[in-house]
């Protein structure tokens, strides 16, 4: 009598336990993508305390030896996501600077709107931006983050000079600075107010409107 029950065609029946199958190993330069993925993901989390290696480790199911394999330290870490702040900012603000057309506060006025436009799509960003990751670590991270807002500020210096020349100002100098440490003082603070509102209070909030005020 025939056996009614017959195997798939093109699939091989057999008695031998199916091979387990391997972890697929990341590319070369994969594997830190994700640590920095990880970490970014974690500083998400709203209320979170400090970021450990070993919790790190936990949350990619690998060792904290196989971290260190790819990072010297964990401040090297927080330097890989500092690295992408910069970059990411600093390429879409010398975008707006290319831009013909527009004046020195409309460009003051896009600088704004983009900082605050990648901190409440980047969460876990934010908390290094405003140092509130970086308190426990090494302090050439908040050094690097100082730097990167000094740096916001002498663009935002550079574009409403002339500006305030246009207006027919005395000091267009000065009139420059005052605005544009106002300015950095005022987008700070609203990404200060979203990492410390657990990022429920969005820093877009009212942002069109402030920013006509204030630019």
């Amino acid at each position: 009598m025939q056996n009614e029950e017959t195997a798939a065609p093109g699939v091989e029946t057999s008695a031998e336990t199916p091979a387990t199958p391997t972890r697929k190993r990341p590319k070369p330069g994969e594997r830190r993508v994700q640590i920095l993925q990880a970490l970014a993901a974690m500083l998400e989390q709203p209320g979170a305390e400090r970021v450990t290696t070993a919790a790190l480790a936990a949350r990619l199911e690998v060792s904290e030896a196989a971290l260190y394999r790819h990072f010297a330290s964990k401040a090297q870490m927080f330097e890989g996501l500092i690295d992408f702040i910069e970059q990411s900012v600093f390429t879409l603000v010398n975008q707006i600077l290319e831009r013909e057309g527009a004046t020195g506060a409309q460009q003051a006025a896009r600088i704004l709107t983009l900082l605050v436009q990648f901190a409440e799509r980047n969460p876990g960003m934010t908390r290094v931006m405003v140092g509130d990751a970086l308190v426990y670590e090494n302090e050439r991270l908040q050094q690097r983050m100082n730097q990167f807002f000094d740096k916001i500020e002498s663009t935002l210096r550079q574009v409403l000079r002339g500006a305030a020349s246009a207006e027919g100002s005395a000091t267009p100098s000065v009139d420059a600075q005052v605005r544009a440490a106002a300015l950095t003082a005022f987008v700070v603070g609203q990404l200060q107010r979203f990492a410390r509102s657990g990022f429920r209070r969005a820093p877009s909030e009212h942002l069109e409107a402030t920013i006509a005020l204030i630019v």
